[in-house]
């Protein structure tokens, strides 16, 4: 299939090797515009009860002042839609402009008000017309078009109010919102929750509005990815171009919600696709703003990046995950989770305390180690050697010529540059770590790796678009057959701590959400943040779900329909369930996606009412109406009931 052929299968943006943004129509929101020749905008939701005018405009200032472009504020009933004008009338004398954006879910009478007074509404398909219920029925074709008049009866006029006073829209399909319509004929998919926007989109389109943008948003970054990437594929199908709202719903606080979004996000981006960002965090609005920010910001001149080679066939599925098929070399490939190298390689000496950052804690009156759940695999030592009994679990990388020093001692296994390795320098009987990049990628060396099934590949970038220059090693070496392991690595120099985590979660993580590597491989050149970078690595493979390390946490990021302190409860909550490792743990403040998104989480907390807390168990409700201050302790009484709780473990 030809890169530049007209709709092929696999398309869903310009190009998988040269950046290229999508060129979508321009679509006027007050005084910005989003989509077509304008700048990737950054965006956020206010946190404030909206009928509290004063906090939701004090608000509203600090996340302008922050960077914000568009400023959205739930609006659940008529009256805090009424109170809408009054807060845009209050912005204004403060001397702002910035676009309010209303968030409509149940209500489409305060959709219609709101509409008349902000630039622009959002709406959520799987909430505005229907009633989740989680009702298992077949749909007749009669039936299922009978749905869809009753949806075009309740929408068409809001259409109408926004096409007349010049109001925008967001269709904006949540992956925990989705209806039972949708969920009966095509499942809990991003197929669902595409079609799930083109009911609304059509209706849209018949009534000529197209003041619309669209998103896909879900806490699954796997799904979430996919669903963008079918739903551009599904318009260009169609011969459309709506501008896109990209974000990770419900990705949590610190560095989890940020390597989360990064890799989502940055997935999207990375293929030039999107034109307003929103950074999910449970943290006040304002500090998600110079993250979004610090990821768009890495696109203003990639085009200029070097060359990669076009794609004339693409060897995987862009709209699903299957794991790439690999050889077993010792832990690494094949069926194996991917493996985390630490990069040791800038110490001057290596001792058993070099390792408590990368998961080992030695302890010298019991002479032990102990292996916490994210220890390193292997460590990279470069041109030192280590004089200690390693932990059990670790393996030892080093510069060839060193390694031939100790190559008697257990779990050392040798680097190799890609000129020795094919000149025949002595190799390790079980494993041997080759180096190189795309521009040296040559038929020589992929035959020789097809005949060694002790080779692991370790490869490196020096492309600004070093994603997709990645990406296509691994198209090679899949159009080759060739099916060695390879760890993901990329250097990082002059950079701040923000930075690194966000930058390696979009650089890596994209790949492994399309089923590409066997291990990843940070090295920070600025050194000394090793216990950052280990937690990143584990994060992006945590994020891309293909390795748990730890509790996950579907935690929202509050509004102004949240019924509790959301910042304080996920912080109770973790304090008390972060050592159960794979344990999904969904904290919604209220429940607008709060059971759809159970859905995807083992056990769920939801905000009801105010003071009162719903308990799920997946998307079952197990206990209605606990009081907020016994909620926590009823949450792990039902994680023990259920046979998921372990005690905390002894150091």
């Amino acid at each position: 299939m030809s890169e530049t052929s007209t709709i092929v299968p696999w398309t869903y943006c310009p190009s998988l090797t040269r950046y290229e943004r999508w060129k979508t129509r321009a679509v006027h929101i007050g005084d910005i515009g989003i989509g077509g020749a304008n700048p990737i905008r950054v965006q956020s939701m206010t946190t404030t009860d909206t009928m509290d005018t004063v906090a939701t405009v004090a608000q509203s200032i600090r996340m302008i002042e922050a960077g914000c472009e568009l400023v959205r504020i739930t609006a659940p009933s008529r009256k805090e839609a009424e109170n809408l004008a009054e807060i845009k009338k209050q912005l204004k004398a403060a001397g702002f402009t910035t676009p309010l954006v209303a968030d409509i879910h149940f209500t489409p009478n305060a959709a219609e008000i709101a509409a008349r007074i902000v630039e622009k509404v959002r709406v959520n398909p799987g909430n505005y017309a229907d009633k989740k219920k989680f009702d298992v029925r077949e749909y007749t074709d009669t039936q299922y078009n009978a749905e869809l008049e009753r949806i075009r009866e309740r929408f068409t006029p809001l259409v109408k109010i926004c096409k007349e006073h010049g109001t925008a829209m967001r269709i904006g399909t949540n992956h925990g919102s989705l209806s039972d319509r949708i969920l009966n004929r095509y499942g809990d998919t991003p197929l669902g929750m595409v079609e799930s926007a083109f009911e609304f989109l059509r209706i849209c389109r018949d009534e000529d509005y197209h003041q619309i943008v669209l998103s896909m948003k879900a806490s699954n970054v796997q799904v979430m990815v996919q669903a963008y990437r079918l739903l551009v594929h599904r318009m260009l199908s169609e011969g459309w171009d709506y501008p896109l709202h990209l974000g990770v719903t419900e990705a949590g606080d610190g560095e989890d919600g940020r390597v989360k979004s990064a890799a989502g996000i940055g997935a999207l981006l990375e293929d030039g696709i999107g034109d307003t960002v929103r950074v999910s965090l449970t943290e006040d609005p304002e500090f998600e703003i110079p993250v979004a920010r610090a990821l768009v910001a890495r696109y203003a001149d990639r085009s200029t990046h070097a060359e990669i080679p076009v794609v004339t066939d693409v060897p995987l599925d862009p709209f699903g995950h299957e794991r790439r098929h690999t050889t077993e070399v010792l832990n690494i490939g094949a069926k194996h989770v991917p493996v985390v190298m630490a990069d040791l390689s800038g110490k001057e000496k290596i001792t058993p305390a070099t390792l408590f950052a990368w998961g080992y804690r030695y302890s010298v009156p019991l002479d032990k180690w102990n292996i916490t759940d994210q220890a390193c695999d292997y460590a990279f030592i470069g041109k030192n050697s280590i004089d200690f009994e390693i932990p059990g679990t670790l393996g030892i990388i080093q510069e060839h010529a060193v390694w031939q020093q100790d190559k008697q001692k257990d779990r050392h296994y040798p680097f190799h540059q890609q000129a020795s390795y094919l000149a025949g320098a002595e190799r390790h009987p079980q494993l041997n770590i080759v180096y190189s990049t795309l521009p040296n990628l040559n038929d020589a060396l992929i035959a020789a790796l097809n005949n060694d099934p002790t080779a692991v590949l370790l490869i490196d970038t020096y492309n600004t678009h070093g994603m997709a220059e990645q990406r296509r090693l691994f198209f090679s070496l899949m159009e080759a057959g060739c099916e060695t392991p390879v760890i993901i690595g990329r250097a990082y120099g002059s950079i701040d701590k923000d930075d690194l985590v966000l930058h390696s979660s979009t650089d890596i993580g994209p790949l492994f959400l399309d089923g590409l590597g066997d291990g990843i491989f940070i090295a920070d050149e600025d050194g000394g943040r090793e216990d950052l970078v280990c937690r990143t690595a584990f994060g992006i493979l945590q994020a891309t779900r293909t390795r748990t390390s730890k509790t996950e946490y579907i935690s929202c990021p509050s509004c102004g329909r949240t019924l509790f302190d959301l910042q304080e409860t996920t912080a109770r909550i973790r304090a008390r369930t972060s050592h159960l490792k794979g344990i999904k743990i969904g904290i919604m403040g209220c429940i607008v996606n709060g059971p759809g998104e159970m859905a995807d989480a083992d056990y769920g907390y939801v905000g009801t009412g105010p003071g009162v807390i719903t308990l799920y168990k997946e998307k079952e409700v197990v206990k209605r109406n606990v009081p907020s201050e016994k909620a926590v302790d009823e949450l792990i009484g039902l994680i023990k009931e259920h046979g998921d709780w372990v005690e905390v473990a002894e150091v």
